[in-house]
């Protein structure tokens, strides 16, 4: 009997980390094996799930409607996604809403590289949705939570100075593609948790007036 393929876990990632993302690999030689694109903290997407603040919608298409969207996350730092014919109801989405909205996307990586070689990562959406800020509030602590516990697993494999040799197959790719220190990751969780402490702030004063 058939069985139903599972559906990868979609990761929660700031866009930071997302960002400096650029290598990706297949576990098997199946063309229809799933593309992981490996994150600078040692763990593999296939999917990942972001809530953030739509800035810019753009139809960048040439024969048809292609859109792209900006979303910031807390830190100020942006993902890209795109969505065309083959994403009808992501590309809808982006065509009906007004910026600036907070949404939840869930979709897969992508990446391209540019004409001087350099590799960008973006979004392509399989849903997108609007949410109201408790929502992106809560995801931007889950997502913290997510990070911190990719790093712990990260310096347990490597040690303090990342230098040891990771047992985990994922940490070990991350080592030797990234020449990034996983403490920059652990700087954006804590700039994104004092965003939101200071909105909650700034909430306060307005309602104290």
């Amino acid at each position: 009997m058939a069985t139903t393929p599972t559906r990868e876990v979609a990761r929660r990632v700031f866009a930071g980390e997302f960002n400096d993302a650029h290598y990706t690999f297949k576990e098997s030689d199946d063309e229809r094996a799933p593309v992981y694109l490996l994150l600078p903290t040692g763990a593999r997407a296939n999917r990942v799930f972001i809530v953030g603040t739509l800035m810019e919608t753009e139809d960048v298409g040439d024969d048809s409607e292609y859109w792209q969207g900006q979303v910031i996350d807390p830190n100020g730092d942006r993902y890209y996604m795109y969505a065309g014919q083959y994403q009808p109801d992501a590309a809808s989405m982006l065509r009906e809403l007004e910026p600036p909205a907070y949404i939840s996307v869930v979709g897969k990586p992508r990446t391209y590289e540019t004409d001087d070689g350099e590799v960008n990562v973006s979004v392509r959406p399989e849903s997108i949705t609007e949410v109201d800020a408790a929502t992106r509030d809560r995801w931007v602590v889950e997502t913290a939570e997510r990070t911190l516990e990719r790093i712990r697993h990260y310096k347990d494999q490597t040690g303090d100075d990342g230098d040891g040799a990771a047992v985990d197959e994922y940490v070990a790719m991350a080592q030797e593609e990234y020449d990034l220190p996983v403490e920059n990751y652990r700087r954006q969780v804590v700039e994104a948790l004092e965003s939101l402490e200071d909105e909650e702030a700034v909430a306060a004063e307005t309602d104290d007036d």
